[in-house]
């Protein structure tokens, strides 16, 4: 249950590796915090906490929890708003059923995801989960544009101890594959409101016959807004599909698929699905119906299908034939090659910004079934943001791989404010029930865009609205005056939303006098412009809308650093206040895997210190905190210290992990306040507190090796036990005793 005071910052409770790593450093967080007077408190966004809250009326009164988010999404609003976001789940189809089960397991008397809703109740059911999976959190706390780059000590760090690359040979087959047409892409149209179209518009779908049906009604549209429409043609992506894998076995290379299916969370399921159907072709032609029967969907990817496939009377003969086709598949990429797990598998186990990357940090090369690497097909069918990834593995085949240790960096300043983009569409996208047109009218009455659609195609709209717009711009134009570094808005003009923002950006450069520091190019050309001046030991600012900003802000910080995690992230709220995000999660699964199973956290909160010293940093400025202002001082150099002298944690069992660098950040933290002479008061509170830290070392680092080794009982997966999780993660009792 989350705390419901009124606190001077929120901490957020999550998910996975970032809410157990909480479970050992918000205790510490609260206890520095509390000897300054500041109030830490919680709000619940984890998946397990969203569903609980949206079923009150099936729980007892113990198990009931408020609806966190929702609150937070009104705080955010608030010029006092300071909240720490850590990386919570972005639900595909599979996690959110697991989760469900598993909190059905602990007594929750929860409702069966419906897949296929029936009655009333069910679609009413269906409706209320489908408002938790996917990107349901982070459209309703970013009320504000994003700013992220890697701190100048983390970046100092990497370019002082360079992570490992891997090489790239000039005659890599690894490519990236994306449709030649007929896609989101190609299929744009875009236009800005004015004052008289704006009100409530709605989205029809027009059936052959004339017969018109509401798709959504009462849909807000204000002056100013960026409206986009848009469609994938479903049979243009078979072909596709089709295509590829066959191209694929030939070149001798893997397959994989690189997708969004968490925070596209409408359209890139399905996509995902046709995909896994294109893989199985023949099983599904053949067997097509007596899997609709049996409620297999592809959508929920590969590995649900084989499941349910052998739940059936004939899955002998069924599961012969999958062997036969797939022994004349090519090869495809693994997820896990241990355990069997494909690229196909599971939605949410591929996650595009997270696994390009570690590609082309591994010189282009994937795992096979076997365990081999192997140059890889990279299919990203949709051609908005593919061309990024192509031209970076383009740029490294010819150049090589990119050395952190002189490399520059890629700051980003992204448009995401008020659900920007296409990461807001999810309800304004729509799979077409059968052929006809679908199309926006207006307030007014006025046709804004319409698409002549075949049953299938998934279509979809979204928005950006006038005021985070120009926010955004703003925000660019203090960021390259701070920094004076190379400046790109990544925007096409060839693309109908990127011209409808350059229309918004050129006259905002012009009216400030700085169009000359600025450049305006696609996505493709603004990779290579970025990596060959990253590549001098140049410094570049990337000004991107959201999806780019999601995409970029994974890139580049895993080819600099090694690891998105360390990124620091603060989001400018709009009305004043500061939302600090500490870092990508798209690990998280593997390191809860590995606590469970050896009791070693490898997770780096390197994230959540810098986030701290930021939020500390804005309460003393926002509220004339001056003890905020020497705690978030002293956080810093605790971060530093943490860089220089390597305590973060390690991956392997047997040494450091995540539990011994937040006894080291806390260590350094009292020190640099004992030493401070700004606030004498908190100077003489942490000096017993730093002397205890440092003379107690050998025994507290004793416990907490102690602690490997063995499983890890946390009680649940997504809905983790509070007193086993703490159990765990706080096993030092020597440490536990100095800040109780």
């Amino acid at each position: 249950m989350a705390d419901q005071s009124n606190p001077d910052i929120i901490y957020t409770i999550v998910d996975e590796a970032p809410e157990l790593a909480s479970a050992s450093f918000l205790p510490i967080i609260r206890s520095f915090a509390d000897a300054a007077g500041i109030k830490v408190g919680t709000k619940d966004i984890s998946l397990a906490g969203r569903i609980i809250a949206t079923f009150p009326e099936k729980l007892t009164e113990e198990q009931r929890q408020s609806d966190d988010l929702a609150e937070l999404g009104e705080l955010v609003k608030t010029p006092g708003a300071n909240v720490i976001k850590l990386p919570n789940i972005s639900a595909s189809v599979p996690q959110l059923v697991a989760a469900i089960e598993e909190l059905k397991a602990q007594g929750y008397d929860l409702p069966d995801y419906p897949a296929e809703p029936k009655t009333d109740e069910e679609k009413a059911v269906r409706a209320r989960y489908d408002g938790i999976k996917g990107s349901a959190v982070n459209p309703v706390l970013r009320e504000g544009n994003s700013d992220r780059r890697a701190a100048k000590a983390v970046k100092n760090y990497a370019q002082k101890n360079p992570h490992s690359m891997g090489k790239w040979s000039s005659d890599s087959k690894t490519h990236v594959s994306s449709m030649p047409g007929d896609d989101f892409y190609a299929n744009e149209a875009s236009a800005t409101l004015s004052a008289d179209q704006a009100g409530a518009a709605k989205i029809e779908f027009v059936a052959k016959d004339g017969s018109i049906s509401i798709l959504k009604d009462g849909w807000m549209l204000t002056d100013g807004e960026v409206v986009d429409a848009t469609f994938l043609s479903a049979k243009a992506l078979d072909a596709f599909l089709a295509n590829e894998i066959e191209k694929t076995k030939n070149d001798g290379i893997m397959f994989s698929l690189h997708m969004k299916a968490t925070m596209m969370k409408v359209s890139d399921p399905i996509i995902f699905g046709h995909a896994v159907k294109a893989w199985m072709g023949p099983i599904f032609e053949k067997y097509g119906e007596a899997f609709a029967s049996a409620g297999i969907s592809p959508n929920s990817g590969m590995g649900d299908v084989l499941a349910r496939i052998a739940s059936l009377p004939n899955a002998a003969e069924i599961q012969a034939e999958i062997d036969a086709l797939a022994a004349d598949r090519p090869a495809i990429y693994m997820v896990d090659s241990d355990k069997g797990i494909t690229n196909l598998h599971v939605p949410s186990d591929v996650i595009i910004d997270a696994s390009m990357p570690a590609l082309i940090r591994a010189g282009g090369k994937g795992w096979d079934a076997k365990g081999e690497k192997g140059d890889v097909n990279c299919v990203i069918p949709d051609n908005c943001y593919a061309s990024i990834y192509d031209e970076a593995i383009s740029f490294f085949k010819a150049n090589g791989a990119l050395d952190p240790s002189t490399a520059g960096t890629v700051q980003n300043v992204g448009l995401m404010a008020q659900k920007a983009e296409e990461y807001g569409s999810h309800p304004t996208t729509f799979e077409a029930p059968a052929d006809g047109t679908i199309r926006i009218v207006l307030a007014n009455g006025d046709v804004l865009h319409s698409h002549d659609v075949e049953a299938g195609d998934i279509w979809r709209s979204s928005t950006a609205k006038k005021a985070p717009i120009e926010n955004w711009i703003q925000l660019a134009l203090d960021r390259q005056r701070l920094t004076g570094f190379e400046a790109i808005f990544w925007l096409d003009a060839n693309r109908a939303h990127d011209a409808e923002l350059i229309n918004y950006v050129k006259p905002a450069l012009e009216a400030a006098g700085v169009a000359d520091k600025f450049q305006i190019m696609a996505p493709r050309e603004a990779t290579r412009a970025s990596l060959e001046t990253i590549t001098a030991g140049k410094d570049s600012i990337a000004i991107t809308g959201n999806v780019l900003r999601d995409y970029l802000t994974d890139l580049f910080p895993i080819l600099e650093l090694g690891t998105s995690a360390k990124m620091l992230s603060i989001v400018k709220l709009m009305n004043g206040g500061g939302l600090f995000e500490t870092g990508a999660g798209g690990s998280a699964p593997k390191h809860v895997q590995q606590l469970i199973e050896q009791n070693h956290l490898r997770w780096d909160s390197m994230g959540e210190f810098c986030a701290l010293g930021e939020s500390l940093n804005f309460l003393a400025d926002s509220k004339g905190n001056s003890k905020a202002a020497v705690l978030g001082a002293a956080a810093e150099a605790a971060t530093q210290g943490i860089l220089d002298n390597n305590r973060s944690p390690s991956r392997k069992v047997g040494e450091p992990d995540n539990r011994d660098s937040h006894y080291w950040f806390a260590r350094y933290w009292a020190d640099a306040l004992a030493a401070q002479s700004d606030d004498s008061e908190l100077a003489a509170h942490f000096a017993p507190i730093a002397k205890a830290l440092a003379e107690k070392e050998s025994d507290i680092l004793k416990e907490l090796a102690e602690a490997q080794g063995g499983a890890g009982d946390i009680g649940g997966y997504y809905h983790p036990s509070v007193e086993k999780k703490a159990a765990v993660m706080r096993p030092s009792a020597t440490l536990n005793a100095i800040f109780s």
